[in-house]
């Protein structure tokens, strides 16, 4: 317990002496995040001093071996960390599908020169990473993929399409399903590969959203290459792969929406003081909205907590099963109705699109809450997940 209390006073005295101050409850920062990468083009230069200072504590990826970069820290390290940082109303010094996704996914099916030399770069945040699953004919149905990678000597020679890739256009390398046998069963001629985006052959086209933004691209392949080295696992058992990344990005999704959704650093309570009157003794006059407000919240710790544990559980070696599909259904919701409470608590000051009469996060909640359309989608529709909940938790019959 010494030991513990040792570590959480050296963190807590390390973050604020190292975490710059304008990065602080998210003031000054890039709107998703500190991405890293080549082409991270930082709107605070304190992000990218952070981003350092971070990954040389090992705190980027603050669970893994250290021998990749990562700060090697115990489960109950990690959740002391983790409250260090909400105390201080420090960023993480890095996000992105290399620490949640692909990350985990070598850490479990990479060989050893894989893990050498792709882990570390995303540690560092030299590298950024986005994923190639969907296609404009295989989105729900993923195992309908087309796109194809054919042997040439010690290379694979792709060709097809991807769509909803998110950030490619800012990406370095992509972590992509493609069919290498195209007679075997759909889930059987399927090849987890990586793909380095920096060649020819690889092109990228942003996809604008109802929110303004243009976060999701269209991605095609024409002749672009890659190394038989980056297959993942082996040739044709890409589906055995896939299963187990889209168990962490259905967590991922679901810690993002249902428990750091939101993306205000305003809670709910002090949205409402600012917006609605209160009573005399400080409280929002509507008891109705109070009731919300509190169920959100009680809703919100409790949904984090149970991800917590999925997360302590998949470090003891229990990795992401179907339950991440009731996680990733449950996450969107929250984060839906998270929104429209946000909007309906804002009122008018909710409906700005640009112009005078709106602060910056007036405008950018109006584009929040359009880009929350899309949460039940992406990821995996809520269908699609309510289907593997019945199958694969549930154990109902077809």
């Amino acid at each position: 317990m010494a030991e513990l209390d040792d570590y959480r006073a050296d963190t807590r005295s390390w973050l604020d002496e190292n975490c710059p101050q304008s990065l602080r409850a998210g003031g000054g920062g890039s709107l998703y995040g500190i991405t890293g990468g080549k082409k991270f083009n930082p709107k605070n230069p304190d992000e990218r001093v952070w981003l350092e200072r971070g990954a040389e504590k090992g705190l980027t990826a603050p669970t893994w071996p250290t021998e990749y970069g990562g700060g090697g820290l115990s489960k109950e390290q990690n959740k002391i960390l983790l409250q260090c940082m909400r105390e201080l109303k420090t960023p993480p010094p890095l996000v992105g599908f290399g620490l949640t996704m692909i990350g985990p996914t070598l850490l479990q099916y990479g060989n050893d020169a894989q893990k050498a030399e792709h882990l570390p770069n995303i540690v560092q945040g030299k590298i950024r990473w986005c994923q190639g699953y969907s296609e404009p004919g295989a989105g729900s149905d993923l195992a309908g993929l087309q796109c194809r990678a054919v042997e040439d000597g010690d290379e694979y020679v792709i060709n097809g399409s991807k769509i909803w890739t998110s950030n490619a256009d800012e990406a370095d390398w992509i972590f992509c399903l493609v069919r290498t046998d195209p007679d075997a069963k759909k889930q059987e001629g399927i090849t987890f590969l990586l793909i380095d985006m920096e060649q020819p052959g690889v092109t990228v086209r942003p996809i604008p959203l109802i929110s303004g933004s243009s976060p999701f691209c269209e991605t095609f392949f024409d002749d672009a290459r890659a190394h038989q080295r980056n297959v993942i696992h082996k040739k044709n058992a890409g589906w055995t792969v896939a299963k187990a990344l889209l168990g962490h990005e259905r967590t991922m999704i679901a810690d993002a929406f249902g428990v750091g959704g939101g993306g205000s650093r305003l809670s709910l309570a002090d949205r409402a003081r600012k917006y609605l009157p209160e009573s005399a003794d400080g409280r929002v006059s509507d008891a109705a909205l109070r009731s919300e407000i509190a169920q959100m919240e009680i809703d919100s710790k409790a949904f984090g907590l149970t991800v917590q544990r999925s997360k302590d559980a998949a470090k003891a070696g229990h990795q992401p099963g179907p339950e991440s599909s009731m996680f990733k259904v449950y996450g969107t919701e929250l984060n839906m109705a998270r929104h429209e409470l946000m909007v309906r608590i804002a009122g008018p000051q909710a409906l700005g699109w640009e112009g005078e009469g709106f602060e910056d996060e007036e405008l950018q909640l109006t584009r929040d809450w359009l880009r929350t359309r899309g949460n039940s989608i992406e990821g995996g529709t809520s269908e699609v997940q309510r289907n593997i909940i019945a199958k694969r938790v549930l154990g109902l019959p077809d």
